[in-house]
C-alpha cells in the first residue's frame, strides 16, 4: 500500500464529502421551507367557525423567494455554526473523542494483563509504522468487539478499544485489529472522519431542535383554555415537522457515511495485512465478531455520531445502504478467499466492572487476584483458567516485557523503566541535551534546579553519563519510548517542560541542527496533547511553488552531510528533476530559514512528498549510507511534514543506491 496515494485518496474523498454535504443542506433548506409554509398555511387559513382551510393554491402562495432566502440563510448559518462548533470540539485531539465515548486511558504502569498485552501490541505496531506510540483508551463498559482510531494527525492520534476486544481476541487477532487502526492513522482517514462527524452533526441538528419543540407540548397541556384555543399546539406541530426534516437529514447523513466509509475499510483491512504480514489475524478477528453474541455492538451515548470511525458496525442495520461498514462475509472473503463460511465462537468472559476514572485500581492493587476471586464467587474461575493456551496468549509479565523492550531497542533496562513515568522520561530527554562543556553544563543544571520540578536535577545528573554513552542511533528510540509518559503531564507541567527544554538548548547561545530536530520531534508529538494545533494543509499542488524552500532545505542538508556540499546538493536536486537549482551560500542557510522552509514543504499535496523525502535522504547521505544521526534528522523532518511512516523513510534502505 502506498501511504501517499492513500492520503491523496482521503483528500479526494473530502471533496466528495463536501459535495454530498452541500446537496444534503440544499435538501434540508427545501424541506424546511415546505414545513414552514405548511405551518403558516395551517395557522392562517383555518377558519375556526366554518372549519375550512384554503386549497393548494393558497398553500403554494406561502412560497416566495424572500422567505425562501431568509429560511435558506437561517438553515445554512445554523448548519455551518453547529458544524464549526463540533469541528472545534473534535479537532482538540483524539483524546476528546475517546473520553466522550467513555474511554479510560490505559497507563503504562497498568497490571491488568489484557491491557498490558494491548499496550505491547500497540508499541509493536508503532515501531513497525515508524511513529511514536499513541495513547490507548479502553471502553470498559463495552462487551462488543470493536476499536477505533481518532485524531487529526499522527501527532494527536489515540487508539481506542472496547473491553470485549482485549478480553476475547487472541494475540494475533488483536494485532490485526490494531494494525487496521494504525492504517487509518497513517493514511489520513482520521481527519476525514472528524470532518465527516462535524458536518453531519450540522445536518442532524435541525432534528434535535424539532424534538425540543415537540416536547414543548407539555406546556400547553398544563396551560389554560385560552392558550389552547389560540393555536398553541402549532409550535409542537412545527417541531414535529422539523423533527421529520432532521430524521430525513439523518438518512442523508447515513448515506454520506456509507458512501465515504465503506471503501476505506476494505483498504484499511488490506493495510493491516501489509503491516502484520499475515492475513489470518484480522480475518480471524472478523470471524470472531461474526460468531460472538454481542458482535461489534457499542452502546456508548456518543457512538452513533462517530459510528464511521469504528472497526466494525456498532448497530444492527436493516438496510445495508446506510451501513458504515461492508458486510462481514465480504470483508472476510477479501482477506481469506478459502473461508468456509464458519465463524469462530468464543466463550463469553464475565469480568467485573472496571474503574471509571484513569488510574483507579490500575496500579499496584493486585487486580489479577481480585478478578480471580470474583470469578470464583460466580462459579466461572474454572472456565477462565482451564485453557492454558488462552492464558499464555496474554504474553509475559510486565517485568519480562520491559526486559524484552530493552533487548529489542538495545537500551539499558533502567532507561526503559524510567521512560514509563513522567519524571524519569523528562530526565532522560533533558539528559540528551547536556553539553560536553562543563561550564555550559553548569548553566543547564541551574535551569533544571530553577524549573520547580522536585528531583529532576538529581535524576538527570544520575542519567547523564549513561545517556552520553548511548549509540547515536538509540537517541530516537529513547525519545519515542518517553513520549507516552510525557503526554501524561498536566498542561502547566508541559509548558514548564518546553521552557526548560529551550533553555537547555540555548545554554551555549547556539542551536545546532540535531538540537532543532530533537525539539521539533518532541513539539510535534506533544503539542497536540495540550494545545490546539493547526495541522498542515495541502495547498501546494506543484513543487515549483516551493522551489525556493526546497533549495533552502537541500542546501542545509548538503552542508551538514558527509560529502562535498556542491556535489551532494546536485545529487539531491537531480533526484527531484531540477537540474537548474543551485546551492545557496552558507550565509543564507540559517536555522530559522530552514525551519520555515520545512513547514512550507509540509503543506505540499501528499503525492509530492515522496520525491521530496527521497531527495532529502540523498542530501543527508552523500556517501551512500544513512548514519543513525542522519536517520534521526530525516525522521524529525518527516514528522514535521506529517508523514512518519514505514512506506517512505522507514523502508529506505540504509544504503542508498
Amino acid at each position: 500500500m502506498d501511504f501517499f496515494a492513500r492520503q491523496d485518496l482521503a483528500r479526494r474523498n473530502t471533496r466528495l464529502l463536501t459535495v454530498l454535504f452541500l446537496l444534503a443542506v440544499a435538501g434540508l433548506i427545501l424541506l424546511t421551507n415546505a414545513m414552514v409554509a405548511a405551518f403558516l398555511w395551517w395557522g392562517d387559513s383555518y377558519n375556526l367557525y366554518a372549519g375550512q382551510r384554503g386549497g393548494w393554491r393558497e398553500f403554494l402562495s406561502y412560497f416566495n423567494w424572500q422567505r425562501f432566502g431568509g429560511i435558506g440563510l437561517g438553515v445554512g448559518a445554523t448548519v455551518a455554526m453547529v458544524s464549526l462548533v463540533k469541528w472545534l470540539q473534535l479537532a482538540s485531539g483524539g483524546k476528546v473523542v475517546a473520553e466522550a465515548m467513555g474511554g479510560v486511558r490505559v497507563l503504562s504502569q497498568t497490571r491488568d494483563r489484557a491491557e498490558r498485552r494491548c499496550l505491547n501490541i500497540v508499541d509493536e505496531m508503532a515501531l513497525a509504522a515508524g511513529m511514536p506510540v499513541p495513547p490507548v483508551y479502553v471502553m470498559n463498559g463495552e462487551r462488543g468487539i470493536n476499536a477505533f482510531a481518532a485524531g487529526i494527525s499522527p501527532a494527536d492520534a489515540v487508539i481506542g478499544v472496547t473491553r470485549g476486544t482485549i478480553a476475547h481476541l487472541k494475540r494475533h487477532e488483536l494485532q490485526g485489529v490494531i494494525a487496521h487502526e494504525f492504517s487509518h492513522i497513517l493514511n489520513g482517514d482520521m481527519r476525514l472522519n472528524i470532518r465527516l462527524a462535524a458536518l453531519l452533526k450540522g445536518i442532524t441538528f435541525i432534528g434535535d431542535v424539532g424534538y425540543i419543540l415537540m416536547r414543548s407540548s407539555s406546556h400547553h397541556r398544563t396551560g389554560n383554555d385560552r392558550d389552547r384555543s389560540s393555536g398553541g399546539p402549532a409550535l409542537p406541530l412545527l417541531g414535529a415537522g422539523l423533527w421529520i426534516t432532521g430524521w430525513l437529514g439523518g438518512l442523508a447523513a447515513g448515506f454520506i457515511k456509507s458512501a465515504i466509509s465503506r471503501q476505506k475499510e476494505y483498504l484499511a483491512d488490506a493495510c493491516a495485512v501489509q503491516y502484520t504480514r499475515d492475513n489470518t489475524g484480522i480475518a480471524d478477528a472478523l470471524k470472531v465478531i461474526g460468531g460472538y453474541l454481542p458482535g461489534s455492538l457499542v452502546h456508548a451515548a456518543r457512538a452513533d455520531e462517530m459510528s464511521h470511525i469504528f472497526f466494525g458496525q456498532i448497530r444492527h442495520q436493516l438496510w445495508q445502504l446506510f451501513a458504515t461498514h461492508p458486510p462481514l462475509p465480504q470483508r472476510i472473503r477479501r482477506l481469506d478467499p478459502q473461508w468456509d463460511g464458519q465463524y469462530l465462537e468464543r466463550q463469553v468472559v464475565h469480568y467485573p466492572e472496571h474503574p471509571a476514572r484513569p488510574g483507579a485500581g490500575e496500579v499496584g492493587v493486585g487486580r489479577a487476584a481480585l478478578v480471580t476471586a470474583a470469578l470464583a464467587v460466580t462459579g466461572l474461575a474454572r472456565e477462565a483458567t482451564a485453557d492454558a493456551d488462552a492464558d499464555a496468549d496474554f504474553g509475559p509479565e510486565p517485568d519480562q516485557l520491559e526486559e524484552a523492550t530493552a533487548a529489542r531497542h538495545k537500551l539499558p533496562l533502567a532507561f526503559i523503566r524510567y521512560s514509563h513515568e513522567p519524571l524519569g522520561a523528562t530526565a532522560l530527554v533533558m539528559a540528551l541535551l547536556f553539553s560536553p562543556d562543563a561550564s555550559v553544563r553548569k548553566v543547564q543544571y541551574a535551569l533544571l534546579r530553577d524549573s520547580g520540578v522536585s528531583g529532576l536535577e538529581d535524576l538527570a545528573h544520575t542519567l547523564r553519563e549513561g545517556v552520553a554513552q548511548l549509540d547515536p542511533g538509540l537517541r530516537l528510540p529513547l525519545i519515542e519510548l518517553c513520549l507516552p509518559a510525557l503526554k501524561s503531564q498536566s498542561a502547566d507541567q508541559y509548558q514548564q517542560f518546553k521552557r526548560t527544554l529551550l533553555g537547555l538548548i540555548r545554554a551555549d547561545r547556539r542551536t545546532d541542527l540535531l538540537e532543532w530536530s530533537l525539539y521539533q520531534l518532541l513539539r510535534h508529538y506533544l503539542d497536540p496533547e495540550f494545545i490546539q494545533v493547526k495541522p498542515a494543509t495541502a495547498r501546494h499542488r506543484s513543487l515549483d511553488k516551493v522551489r525556493y524552500h526546497l533549495r533552502v532545505v537541500l542546501s542545509m542538508l548538503a552542508y551538514h552531510g558527509s560529502g562535498e556540499a556542491a556535489a551532494t546538493f546536485r545529487l539531491a536536486a537531480d533526484e527531484l528533476g531540477y537540474p537548474a537549482l543551485q546551492l545557496l551560500p552558507v550565509a543564507d542557510c540559517s536555522l530559522e530559514a530552514f525551519a520555515r522552509a520545512v513547514h512550507q514543504l509540509a503543506d505540499c499535496y501528499p503525492l509530492l512528498k515522496p520525491p521530496v523525502l527521497k531527495a532529502m535522504s540523498r542530501a543527508a547521505s552523500a556517501d551512500g549510507t544513512l548514519s543513525p544521526v542522519e536517520r534521526e534528522l530525516l525522521t524529525s523532518l518527516a514528522a514535521v511534514m506529517d508523514c512518519p511512516l514505514p512506506g517512505t523513510l522507514g523502508n529506505l534502505s540504509t544504503t542508498i543506491p
